[in-house]
């Protein structure tokens, strides 16, 4: 009996280590986030510039509007591809405070060096 208890115990054990893993996957978002909504097209992030507050959780969703863009925020080390029609969601919290430039780091053509944004964190 001792050892079906055990197999019991180590088989749920496992169950809940695997759906903490994919809700970490699918980035299950908390209750508490902040939705920062930004579109990307040929040259332009809306919003291109973004104010977040220092230790507060964002969930930023990102959607193409025309083609395959890049989303690099290197200095909260965010980076992702932005697809036409899909939406692409990141969780970040700010630790430090600043202005953090973000870009396209996808090739997309004659302006592609203007792609870019601000985001401002406060205290």
């Amino acid at each position: 009996m001792r050892k079906n208890l055990r197999q019991t115990l180590l088989g749920a054990a496992g169950l809940v280590m695997a759906g903490a893993f994919g809700a970490a996957v699918r980035g299950a978002p908390a209750g508490n986030e902040r939705v920062v909504e930004i579109a990307v097209k040929k040259f332009e992030y809306i919003p291109s510039e973004i104010t977040l507050k220092k230790g507060e959780p964002v969930r930023l969703e990102l959607t193409s509007l025309d083609r395959l863009h890049g989303f690099d925020l290197p200095d909260l080390g965010v980076r992702v591809d932005v697809k036409p029609d899909e939406t692409v969601t990141v969780h970040v919290t700010p630790t430090k405070t600043g202005q953090f430039v973000f870009h396209c780091d996808i090739f997309c053509g004659d302006g592609h060096e203007d792609l870019q944004g601000v985001i401002t964190v406060t205290d």
